[in-house]
């Protein structure tokens, strides 16, 4: 598996790129067996809210910024089956957003985006509230054992 992580990691996040990639690797690895596909190559955008308005909108066709968008992609000519994709992950929202849940960095609320795009990366679909729910609630998990492993 192959995890890039590219664009601009703002210094109130408080953590590193290698430790994006750690969460991302972390993630994937428990996407990919909940759905039983290999994660193959995954790339983490990192953005703000008007380069996430602009990707929302030319992925999903929704106007305004958001968490994360994700995009996957079936495999090239030649490549392996499994995942592809691109996390288009909001670190302008997590900055912001983390201050409004108790006890949460702006680190944790971007590795919540994350998991929630590794999640979508299997098909998981957040449309109705009870899948909505479903999702969190494996995010969640995801995210309380990747913290006791750091």
């Amino acid at each position: 598996m192959r995890i890039t992580v590219d664009g601009i990691l703002p210094r109130a996040i408080g953590i590193t790129k290698k430790e994006v990639s750690a969460a991302a690797y972390f993630f994937a690895e428990k996407a990919s067996s909940l759905s039983g596909e290999v994660f193959r190559d995954v790339v983490i955008i990192l953005q703000d809210d008007e380069f996430s308005a602009v990707t929302h909108s030319a992925v999903n066709g929704v106007e305004g910024p958001t968490d994360v968008t994700t995009q996957r992609y079936d495999p090239m000519p030649g490549e392996k089956e499994g995942v592809y994709g691109e996390l288009y992950v909001n670190a302008e929202r997590a900055i912001k957003a983390a201050p409004k849940r108790q006890g949460w960095s702006p680190a944790k609320e971007l590795f919540l985006y994350i998991a929630h795009g590794m999640d979508h990366l299997t098909g998981a679909d957040d449309h109705e509230e009870n899948d909505f729910q479903r999702m969190r609630r494996r995010e969640l998990s995801w995210l309380k054992s990747f913290d006791k492993k750091a």
